[in-house]
């Protein structure tokens, strides 16, 4: 790893999450959302989150 500074290194970065995980974590998202404080909490996350992603390839 190639660090021209301390704090920046110059390699690329890997994503946080695939596509297909962040996928997989709305889902579980909307699994636990209910009429509770967490579950209402899941499903805000859920749509903001779902809102970023791309759309399904439908081809």
């Amino acid at each position: 790893m190639d660090f021209p500074t301390a704090s920046h290194p110059s390699d690329p970065r890997l994503p946080l999450l695939t596509l297909e995980e962040a996928r997989a974590a709305v889902r579980l998202l909307m699994h636990l959302a209910d009429d509770s404080v967490e579950g209402r909490e899941a499903a805000e996350l859920a749509g903001v989150l779902g809102m970023r992603l791309p759309a399904a390839s439908t081809a």
